[in-house]
């Protein structure tokens, strides 16, 4: 007995999102070069430093505000400072790129530099 056509419909619709399941599952394979890189690469994060400041348990902050490229559109976040000479020759209204991780359930700066300012309007490397 063949199926009923709206059976029929509904079959080769489950299959689809069966197909699909299985090839979400999937891992694309790495550009060339990249195959090790995974989880050691860094990204830098453009921002602007705003301000510092430093509790009394010796703990050192800085609050960045990070710019649109950071898929975030003008966030200033509080980062916590791993090392506190990462910020020495840095001051209020700089222009960083940093990266951080999240450390002891706080989002920490690894490391931080200071760079050209970008230029309204313009490409901003």
């Amino acid at each position: 007995m063949p199926l009923a056509p709206h059976r029929t419909v509904l079959a080769s619709i489950g299959l689809g999102f069966l197909l699909m399941a299985v090839n979400a599952g999937a891992q694309p394979k790495p550009p060339d070069g990249l195959e090790h890189a995974g989880a050691s690469a860094q990204v830098l994060t453009p921002a602007v430093v705003r301000s510092f400041h430093e509790e009394p348990g010796g703990k050192s902050y800085v609050r960045l505000k990070l710019l649109p490229r950071a898929k975030l559109p003008f966030t200033v976040q509080t980062f916590r400072v791993a090392d506190r000479s990462l910020l020495v020759g840095l001051s209020e209204g700089a222009s960083v790129k940093f990266t951080s991780r999240h450390i002891d359930g706080e989002n920490t700066v690894t490391s931080i530099h200071a760079v050209a300012g970008c230029q309204r309007f313009q490409p901003c490397d």
